[in-house]
């Protein structure tokens, strides 16, 4: 699969959630403290955890429909 055929929505939400999956690890591990007072607090990793997964769904859908209207022939 080339990189032309990867919908911008796809793109733009998965690395989103990887951004965020990324800050969810490191809140979970104890690194966010380090970095800002709101970052210590265990609710705010599980948050950015769960903000990370709706983001990677998200970003599903564009790829799920475009496949979708590839196999229509659309």
């Amino acid at each position: 699969m080339n990189s032309r055929r990867w919908p911008a929505g796809f793109i733009v939400f998965t690395t989103l959630g990887i951004v965020s999956l990324v800050i969810a690890v490191a809140v979970l591990t104890g690194v966010g403290a380090r970095v800002h007072p709101l970052l210590a607090d265990e609710g705010t990793g599980i948050a950015m955890l769960v903000t990370a997964l709706a983001l990677f769904l998200t970003g599903g859908f564009p790829l799920v429909l475009r496949r979708l209207a590839e196999r229509e022939g659309a």
